[in-house]
């Protein structure tokens, strides 16, 4: 049974909140009609989630190490392919299989890049360009939030 108050499902919040601990996301965002409910954390766990991202991508762009963390996320993101939703990011069909994508090959539009599994689906990534990808920004098997840049393709 939902309890609510001035019109808010409080169970649904409690709801979203348990989803946020349970995946642990930063923020989570739910539209039900003209109901906008946003849920996000503001802690400790928010840092440790946030500040290792950058550090895989200019590893994996192999960046010098002179690159600050703003400037490893801040080069590759004119060409970077942003991740569409939150989920954890897959670069190949399955574990023992060839990745979709490799650095240096060349993709046309439509390719899938990656596969992003969301609540037990999993999606396609396609790449919104033909180029060559120059940079894989994400390890196999990663969590990712949305808008975080995957792939570079130039």
């Amino acid at each position: 049974m939902s309890i609510k108050k001035n019109g808010v499902d409080q169970q649904l919040i409690r709801d979203l909140a348990g989803i946020l601990n349970d995946t642990n996301l930063t923020e989570i965002e739910v539209e039900l009609g003209d109901l906008k409910v946003r849920v996000s954390r503001q802690s400790q766990a928010v840092h440790a989630v946030a500040a290792p991202l950058p550090i895989p991508a200019a590893t994996a762009v192999a960046a010098p190490a002179q690159s600050a963390v703003a400037g490893a996320v801040a080069d590759p993101s004119k060409n970077a392919v942003p991740s569409p939703m939150v989920g954890t990011a897959y670069l190949a069909p399955s574990p023992d299989a060839k990745p979709f994508v490799e650095i240096g090959q060349k993709v046309k539009e439509g390719q899938t890049l990656l596969i992003i599994e969301a609540m037990k689906t999993m999606n396609q990534i396609p790449s919104p360009r033909g180029g060559t990808v120059t940079a894989i920004l994400i390890e196999d098997a990663q969590p990712v939030e949305y808008g975080m840049p995957l792939v570079v393709i130039e």
